[in-house]
């Protein structure tokens, strides 16, 4: 699920500090921005990164403290042998496990959405409430991968600016966001091929686990989103306890909307 708008790039803010566990030598990085309140687990989209719900970390409540992981193949986190759902599912339930978090709110957004909802249909239990940002119940059973446009994209180069130029066209998107290796050279924050592959893997029929749930969720959608007007209708009809809330915004609404998205968010904790 595409979620390459420019971005994803701001700094943490002041209080996160950054965390890290090791899954069988692969490291799974993450932000915690802190306090003591209510855990709230804001898992990204695709070649986006944790540090992207910044901005919303901002507008929360002393009452609820996020955390914010680089999923699998993102950010800080390392590549992963695999980007099957069970394996984004399993990292999760590993965050939970090593921060003692026995029950957290869980906002995606696109594949963190899926990830999310996913998650709640398998531990039902371990999540209190859902906030869905533009991840559908049935996602891309034809069509082709849009992520073919990565293949031809570097993964790493001498320099800063070897690798840009590599980039072409993409270097805008993510300029901010590249990565300085030990041995001085540079790296995008993920794999093309990798994602390129958890695309293809995050697609499929899911309804059974969006409707497997039933703890209250916000189905926050756009107007120029990826989700069919009909798909969003089924969506709230088919799980009671789902709440839908139009953003006039693309597919990419925390960052293309989020001021709206914040408020939109914050007014659905409130309300639990």
């Amino acid at each position: 699920m595409n979620s390459t708008a420019p971005n994803s790039a701001t700094a943490p803010h002041p209080a996160a500090v950054r965390g890290r566990l090791d899954l069988d030598g692969r490291p799974l990085s993450y932000l915690d921005f802190g306090g003591a309140g209510s855990p709230i687990v804001g898992l990204h989209g695709h070649l986006s990164e944790g540090s992207s719900f910044t901005p919303f970390a901002q507008t929360l409540e002393p009452k609820w403290r996020l955390i914010a992981p680089d999923q699998r193949g993102h950010g800080d986190s390392g590549r992963a042998a695999d980007y099957s759902r069970e394996g984004y599912l399993a990292d999760i339930e590993a965050l939970l496990d090593h921060l003692a978090l026995d029950r957290v709110v869980l906002l995606g957004h696109s594949l963190g959405a899926v990830n999310a909802y996913q998650f709640a249909a398998r531990h039902p239990q371990r999540v209190t409430a859902l906030i869905n940002v533009e991840g559908a119940a049935c996602l891309g059973l034809q069509g082709p991968n849009p992520f073919a446009f990565l293949l031809g994209q570097p993964y790493e180069a001498t320099s800063r600016e070897q690798l840009l130029t590599g980039m072409g066209p993409a270097a805008p998107y993510f300029a901010d966001r590249l990565r300085q290796n030990p041995d001085g050279t540079w790296r995008l924050p993920f794999h093309p091929q990798d994602m390129y592959h958890s695309e293809d893997l995050v697609h499929g029929d899911h309804w059974a686990d969006w409707t497997a749930s039933d703890c209250p969720a916000l189905l926050m959608h756009g107007t120029r989103g990826i989700i069919p007007a009909e798909q969003i209708e089924a969506m709230v009809r088919r799980r009671p306890g789902t709440v839908p809330i139009e953003i006039d915004a693309d597919h990419l609404i925390p960052t293309t909307a989020p001021d709206t998205f914040a408020a939109e968010a914050n007014r659905f904790l409130a309300s639990l």
